[in-house]
């Protein structure tokens, strides 16, 4: 048995600080799009994060890549950061921030759906009912928000963060089929250079309004977005996705609805009700069923490594 499997302890404290850093990171798009149009503010967070694996490039270099894996890579990718990132910017012109964190918990379900053919992942009755509860939980506190300044048509801001969701799948799936043979700093600098190169073209010479000045509060978004949220978010992921495999790793998502509804209530001031607690509430009850600890589950993360 693997020591990720052993001791899942590092992984799950791993994916608890990733769903706070994505949660914080609705907010903090949210504060960026002030002051930037949201493919330039992409593109910047992209080439920042870019940098920070600069230090790690004598590291990158040493990863023996296998013939093929090319493919694999290119979709995990192209899934997330680019069309994920095209998706999402423009969600959040429509919708609010805590709105789009909710729709987040659409991705355990779809990664479970796709894992199962796919990477052969058995889904317990347990883990859908805990899902299941968890979407409801969702869906409740979705229930209790309007149209507001924030969110001027969210069915049609939700709808494109769930097609974001769609992407992630894709990432998600890809990331747990190439993570035994990849470690997670070289997927997430693959990531990272493949996102910064998708929307450079995109910013430079598509006629896209290029900023002029940098306004503070909206500049040290991006930065924070491109060093602490992609580098450290997406590395904790790629890890914890390795360790407990996909299915079981995507079910904490359901936990960015929550941190972004308690990030939007302290940074943004977006409400949150007694009737969203509720619904906070359902959702931790339905990631706790979701996390299975049977035999069947055990033996997933054994497959996996």
């Amino acid at each position: 048995m693997s020591e990720g499997a052993q001791s899942p302890t590092l992984p799950v404290l791993g994916l608890l600080m990733t769903m706070a850093l994505w949660g914080s990171s609705f907010i903090a798009l949210k504060i960026a799009f002030q002051g930037f149009d949201p493919l330039v503010a992409i593109f910047f967070r992209m080439a920042i994060a870019s940098c920070m694996f600069l230090p790690f490039f004598r590291m990158i270099r040493l990863v023996t890549y296998q013939k093929g894996d090319w493919k694999p890579l290119l979709l995990m990718a192209f899934c997330e950061p680019c069309l994920y990132f095209v998706f999402e910017a423009y969600a959040l012109s429509y919708t609010s921030a805590s709105q789009a964190g909710m729709v987040t918990a659409t991705l355990p379900l779809l990664v479970a759906l796709v894992a199962v053919p796919l990477l052969k992942e058995k889904v317990c009755i347990r883990s859908l009912v805990g899902f299941c509860i968890a979407i409801a939980g969702v869906v409740w506190m979705t229930l209790q928000s309007g149209i507001t300044e924030s969110a001027p048509n969210p069915l049609l801001g939700n709808f494109l963060e769930f097609m974001a969701m769609v992407c992630a799948t894709g990432y998600s799936v890809s990331v747990r089929y190439l993570s035994p043979r990849y470690p997670a700093i070289f997927l997430t600098a693959v990531q990272s250079f493949t996102g910064m190169f998708f929307f450079a073209p995109v910013v430079f010479f598509s006629g896209t309004e290029l900023p002029e000045v940098f306004p503070l509060a909206p500049s040290l978004a991006i930065v924070y977005l491109g060093s602490v949220v992609t580098l450290g978010a997406y590395g904790l992921f790629n890890y914890g996705i390795a360790r407990i495999g996909a299915s079981r790793a995507s079910a904490f998502i359901n936990l960015v609805p929550v941190f972004t509804l308690f990030f939007g209530w302290i940074i943004l001031g977006e409400r949150f009700t007694a009737m969203q607690f509720l619904g906070a509430v359902m959702v931790f009850f339905g990631l706790f069923l979701s996390q299975d600890s049977s035999k069947a589950q055990d033996g997933l993360v054994r497959e996996g490594q």
